[in-house]
């Protein structure tokens, strides 16, 4: 049976006008719309994003994505959410799935991708890159993330403190992201390795509610679009 193209887009950090023109020519012609939404509710943030783009008659779809560590659940969601878009493309020429920032950057496209090859190997996938939350934060601080020889390291911050302390012992240029949950254990492992004082806090970047701060504080309690940029301890800020 014949098979349409899924093209995982990358909608950026928050605002509309971020898209990249071949993400915005993708979507006024996609059949349908294919976006990651907790269990918990139905908003998508990709999809208000990506709204002024997509066709009025698009058929949109809710994957649902559980907000677990539950190796088991998680694999059955991403099983289902493979079955219903492979069904999708048996029906459409081209359907876009939408995820913030970039579709191969801790990005749940990721556990979609493996899922749908596994099922079907020869799925036409297209992937349009995306602008990253941090890339923006960035821009919006003036903060050169790496030049000539220097290093730019990726952090997921739900890792324990003492792998934070040791990822951050370096003098690269680090970014932090999934701050929100495990800020406390970021804090200190920042402040044991000297990074505290010049980190870049960055919450709901390109969004209406953004706040972007210089230095860090204990026990903040953070939104769950947060994520911190720290330049090597007694580099430049």
């Amino acid at each position: 049976m014949a098979c349409g193209t899924l093209h995982a887009i990358g909608a950026g950090p928050g605002a509309p006008d971020l898209l990249t023109l071949r993400a915005v020519d993708i979507l006024k012609n996609a059949d349908a719309i294919l976006a990651a939404s907790s269990t918990a509710n139905s908003y998508s943030a990709c999809l208000e994003i990506a709204r002024d783009w997509i066709r009025p008659e698009a058929r949109i779809v809710k994957l649902d994505f559980p907000m677990t560590r539950d190796s088991r659940e998680l694999e059955a969601a991403w099983r289902k959410a493979a079955d219903t878009a492979l069904e999708i493309l048996e029906q459409v020429e081209d359907a876009a799935f939408l995820t913030i920032g970039d579709p191969l950057i801790y990005s749940t496209f990721g556990y979609l991708y493996r899922a749908m090859l596994a099922m079907r190997p020869d799925v036409k996938i297209d992937i349009v890159p995306g602008i990253t939350s941090f890339q923006a934060a960035a821009a919006k601080t003036g903060r050169i993330l790496c030049e000539s020889t220097e290093i730019l390291k990726i952090i997921p911050g739900i890792l324990p403190e003492k792998e934070l302390g040791r990822e951050l012992a370096d003098d690269s240029c680090a970014v932090v992201l999934k701050v929100y949950r495990n800020y406390q254990a970021i804090y200190r492992a920042m402040r044991q390795n000297g990074r505290a004082g010049e980190a870049i806090l960055a919450s709901n970047i390109e969004k209406p509610d953004e706040k972007v701060d210089m230095g860090l504080e204990p026990g903040l309690k953070l939104p769950y679009m947060s994520l911190l940029i720290s330049p090597p301890p007694g580099g430049e800020s």
